[in-house]
């Protein structure tokens, strides 16, 4: 059984480990466990794979209404996770992050089955914290995580990526042809997670017309809920931009990216990392214990991305873009040392510390 969901951060590198295992092994079944009404529901069907929903959300960190439903709703996903597990009978259970991990995984430690717990992050959630105590392993995709979890139940994985995403050259004047791009001209690609940022969006819009002054092809993903708007907003604005809801050939679009702008979730950096793009982050001040921002330094620590604050991008955030896409030699130096942090056989190392526990 495998648990993951709420953003395409937790559900992409479930699917991937899931994929790793069907590859690995000739028979094997595999049940995802998600929350109801998130994406992971679609996500993961759409991938082939079967998935139940447990009745189960967060804890809002402002005043709300519906932090009273959580008792409710957590003893609710408790009976429906030991109610799933008695079913599926699973040999081992993995949480990847996401709303329904906590209770699925805390009533497989209660039952004896195996756990296994995929931290993607470089600050540890207060969910995962409290599931290491029963968990049999974790793997990490950063050093310096004992900080957070037992030594000796650690392994270092890195975080998988969507199998669409990996270096091939030999794509770039495919790719030049699908987003309709000139190749002598510079292309800064914007990726605001998989649902979309609003700041970022903004910030955009805002350079448009700077960016337009020094000849840079814009391919942006704005998410599906800002889509019509940016769209309406930027209409006759700027150059060359593609604008995209969703960009699904995203190897295509990191090919051609001289400069990738992105949040710092842990998916976008593990992508980032395997294509060894030069970035500019813009951590999200809106996740819990501000992990992107640690997530980030990360690399800047290491001289493999850039950093810009969000309360601090409408000022510099364009600017700075301009200034690495004209400076041939730091993108050098950005792409090799992200390169160097790259794991490209995640999935399948989480994969074989699955089938370990298993045996």
């Amino acid at each position: 059984m495998i648990s993951g969901g709420g953003t395409g951060g937790h559900i992409y590198p479930a699917i991937s480990i899931a994929q790793a295992l069907k590859e690995m092994l000739q028979h094997v079944d595999i049940l995802f466990v998600g929350a109801k009404g998130k994406m992971e529901m679609e996500k993961v069907s759409k991938a082939g794979f079967e998935i139940e929903g447990l009745w189960i959300s967060g804890i809002r960190r402002k005043l709300s209404g519906q932090n009273l439903l959580f008792p409710v709703k957590l003893i609710s996903s408790l009976l429906g996770a030991s109610r799933l597990i008695k079913k599926f009978n699973p040999d081992v259970v993995v949480g990847v992050g996401g709303y329904a991990s906590g209770p699925l995984l805390y009533i497989a430690a209660k039952k004896g089955i195996p756990t296994l717990i995929q931290e993607q992050n470089s600050y540890a959630g207060l969910t995962n914290k409290l599931l290491a105590k029963s968990a049999d392993r974790i793997c990490v995709a950063h050093d310096g995580m004992e900080k957070y979890f037992p030594k000796e139940k650690l392994v270092i994985t890195g975080n998988p990526v969507r199998k669409t995403i990996k270096l091939n050259p030999n794509r770039k004047e495919e790719a030049y042809r699908h987003f309709e791009l000139n190749a002598e001209k510079p292309v800064l690609l914007v990726v605001g997670g998989s649902l979309g940022a609003r700041s970022i969006n903004e910030f955009i819009l805002a350079g448009l017309e700077k960016l337009k002054e020094h000849n840079v092809q814009l391919i942006w993903q704005c998410g599906d809920g800002y889509h019509e708007e940016m769209a309406a907003r930027s209409e006759g604005k700027g150059g060359k931009v593609v604008l995209k809801d969703f960009i699904f050939q995203m190897g295509f679009a990191y090919e051609i990216a001289d400069v990738v702008i992105s949040r710092a979730g842990a998916l976008s950096i593990a992508e980032l990392m395997l294509m060894g793009k030069p970035s500019i982050l813009v951590p999200s001040p809106n996740v819990a214990e501000n992990h992107q921002t640690i997530n980030a330094l990360a690399l800047v620590e290491k001289e493999a991305a850039k950093m810009v604050k969000d309360v601090e991008a409408m000022d510099k955030l364009i600017d700075e873009s301009i200034s690495l896409l004209e400076d041939k030699s730091r993108q050098e130096k950005l792409s090799k040392n992200i390169r160097s942090m790259a794991h490209e056989n995640a999935a399948v190392d989480i994969a074989n510390e699955i089938v370990k526990l298993a045996e």
